[in-house]
């Protein structure tokens, strides 16, 4: 798909995620009105912890959302640096979300079975014919200063996977094993936001956000949904 993709430039991060958690919540209450089920998958970074602790307060049947994570970091659950400890504190341990509706990767267990059973989990929740992908009806992501987004780093293996939903990712350039969805599953998607503020991001924004998908595109811009809307929200300062 070579569409541009749509970026909304907003004059602050707090604009950023306030404009975030309505888009979240809208997506949330339509979804459940057409389907009665939300699946959304989470990201890390200090962001989008910001849009979860908004989230906290919203009149929203929890009951009916699921959640799944994006990618995470081999540690246990409780470790300063989990994705999912960060979401749980920020939010999911403050609304009525059952323990079962929270989809967390193992990083604490091998990164190689960690992805297994991760993918083995997301075939089991959506009720996935062997070679079907998940359908999330929300991937909230961020992106680094590298164009990096969940775990799928520049010139990692994890970038050309097409047959697993999710794979253990070894990234060089911090010595460190990672877990994250792949890029068809993200492809999938109905709905892919992405939050990037910072002036760090803005050459990573430029050429992800251009309308040619290309083999120097950083993997952020390389997440196009095939029957689906991908939309950026960025501050002034990440848009240059």
């Amino acid at each position: 798909m070579n569409s541009a993709p749509i970026v909304t430039v907003f004059a602050s991060p707090e604009e950023v995620c306030a404009a975030a958690r309505d888009r979240i919540i809208a997506l949330a209450k339509a979804s459940i009105s057409a389907r009665k089920r939300f699946d959304v998958a989470l990201s890390g970074g200090r962001t989008p912890e910001n849009v979860y602790k908004s989230l906290v307060g919203a009149d929203l049947p929890w009951s009916r959302i699921h959640v799944f994570f994006g990618d995470e970091r081999c540690v246990g659950p409780t470790e300063a640096d989990s994705n999912f400890r960060m979401a749980n504190q920020a939010l999911l341990s403050k609304v009525p979300i059952p323990a079962t509706n929270v989809h967390r990767i193992h990083g604490e267990t091998d990164p190689e079975r960690s992805a297994a059973e991760y993918e083995a989990e997301l075939r089991k929740s959506f009720a996935l014919r062997p070679g079907a992908r998940p359908r999330l009806d929300l991937a909230l992501l961020g992106m680094g200063a590298d164009g990096h987004t969940a775990s799928l780093f520049p010139g990692t293996t994890a970038l050309s996977e097409r047959d697993k939903l999710c794979c253990a990712t070894r990234v060089e350039s911090l010595k460190a094993w990672r877990i994250t969805l792949t890029l068809p599953v993200f492809q999938n998607a109905a709905n892919i936001l992405f939050l990037v503020c910072g002036a760090d991001k803005a050459q990573a924004l430029k050429q992800s956000t251009a309308t040619k998908v290309t083999n120097d595109t950083p993997p952020a811009g390389r997440i196009r949904p095939t029957n689906g809307e991908v939309a950026w929200y960025v501050d002034r300062a990440a848009r240059g």
